[in-house]
């Protein structure tokens, strides 16, 4: 598949082969680009900023739905190519798709709700006889830089919402799963003039950096790792971020909890996606008067989960997205049982495989829930009190998503003022989202907030303008 820059087709380059993570087999290549492309790329978005402007929201919020229904024709054709190249459940790749389709319908109904206001300069020191007001203006270009786990539904999380605000996009999509998203951005480039929307593929060193770093580049959008994250909030200079990094999310599961209820929040929140998930479960911290019984009830379900091939439909656990990505997790394991803590069930590999696996014994102090863990992992710490379940919740770098079960109001509300998280669910999984909803964390899980919403928010700029009446 080749980069689009300008609405036309670019592959005079070197090329990087895409690999199925569960057959191992050369699914397609894209080009690896370099810093000429990357000038060029900008180029294409910059001179196609004054199209896509003068285009009314109506217009623009009908290309969007226009771009909805392609998807959504081509369904099945895009939920294949997710599982070859990422090997997650041909069910979890469906998923996916009717979530981005959903996407794209907010952001097309959001195109027509992007709003100044009225500002009362006379409530000000010597404002009287003014009459002042507001305008969203779009920023320019927004590059978008997205990850390999849920490369369609977050990339278009960051798209939409930028051409529902009128800004022109380049995306650089994941080096491991690049395919959906290209051929996603041939859908938009049908209905939108050349340019408004380019791809760029390349290593993250040389591409990622140079549009970080570009001043003819007005936002990045990045989802990723804190490392990178950081890298780009420091290099970014003066144009706006939002970041969307990293999350170790605690499941805390107090004594009066319907056990339950928080053993299936596990199985849906550890194992989705072969745990790579950055608002997955990833820590399940439970009161010792449940504890035992939580734990059997966990293990049963477990056993239950069916690994093996992501195109069947009755798959739940495929594939995670390399046998480098696999290795990872197993050491991490490997390290926690050598400090102490106990396999239950799973904990095996093969290739880019890797079993549900719970694990017990866990202290807090352990790499395995110290570090963001992404894998198919579900490490218990047992606590005695709330007091000391807050405590660990929130002795992490992260603050992305957190859930807490209980039938208690007071403990449920406790709980939800005082974890250090962008969101608290009560009595659901962390891994729960949708896609209207402000999604960010606190702390090193990033800063500015996705949901179409508030994505269009964080892709304009405001402009006031005032009149002097007098």
């Amino acid at each position: 598949m080749d980069m689009l820059i300008n609405g036309e087709h670019v592959s005079d380059m070197d090329r990087e082969d895409v690999i199925n993570p569960y057959t191992g087999e050369v699914i397609d290549s894209v080009p690896i680009a370099h810093l000429n492309n990357v000038d060029k790329v900008i180029k294409a978005a910059n001179d196609a900023k004054e199209s896509l402007q003068e285009m009314s929201a109506f217009k623009i919020s009908n290309k969007l739905f226009a771009v909805c229904e392609k998807l959504k024709e081509n369904k099945d054709e895009f939920s294949q190519l997710l599982t070859e190249e990422v090997g997650k459940p041909i069910s979890e790749s469906y998923v996916e798709l009717d979530r981005s389709i959903e996407t794209l319908k907010l952001a097309a109904e959001e195109a027509k709700r992007i709003y100044g206001e009225s500002v009362p300069l006379d409530a000000g020191l010597n404002g009287k006889g003014f009459f002042a007001f507001t305008q969203k203006l779009p920023l320019g270009v927004v590059a978008a830089i997205t990850p390999f786990n849920y490369p369609l539904n977050l990339t278009i999380h960051k798209i939409a919402p930028a051409i529902a605000a009128k800004n022109t996009v380049i995306i650089k999509p994941p080096t491991d799963a690049p395919l959906t998203v290209m051929k996603f951005a041939e859908l938009v480039n049908e209905e939108f003039p050349a340019g408004v929307i380019n791809t760029i593929t390349g290593y993250g060193s040389e591409v990622g950096d140079a549009l970080v770093a570009s001043d003819d580049v007005d936002k990045i959008s990045f989802t990723g790792s804190v490392t990178t994250g950081l890298m780009i909030a420091q290099r970014a200079g003066m144009k706006k971020v939002t970041l969307e990094l990293g999350g170790n999310d605690p499941l805390i599961v107090l004594d009066d909890a319907d056990v339950d209820a928080a053993v299936k929040g596990v199985i849906n929140g550890a194992y989705l996606n072969a745990g790579q998930v950055c608002m997955g479960v990833k820590r399940i911290i439970i009161q010792e008067g449940i504890y035992n019984e939580f734990k059997a009830k966990l293990v049963e379900e477990t056993s239950k989960i069916k690994m093996g091939d992501p195109t069947r439909k009755d798959t739940q656990l495929g594939t995670l997205i390399s046998q480098k990505a696999a290795k990872q997790v197993e050491e991490a394991v490997n390290n926690a049982v050598d400090d102490g803590a106990e396999i239950l069930i799973g904990g095996k590999r093969d290739g880019a495989f890797f079993e549900a696996t719970v694990v017990d014994n866990v202290t807090p102090d352990m790499d395995l829930v110290v570090r963001e863990t992404f894998g198919p992992i579900a490490p218990l710490i047992k606590v005695k009190t709330i007091d000391e379940a807050i405590q660990i919740a929130n002795d992490t770098e992260y603050g992305l998503q957190a859930g807490i079960f209980t039938e208690n109001y007071r403990n449920a509300l406790r709980c939800a003022n005082e974890i250090e998280a962008g969101t608290v669910f009560v009595n659901k999984q962390s891994t729960f989202r949708t896609d209207n909803m402000p999604f960010g964390g606190f702390k090193n899980s990033g800063s500015g907030k996705e949901g179409i919403k508030y994505a269009v928010e964080e892709m304009t700029k405001t402009k006031l303008i005032g009149l002097n009446l007098r």
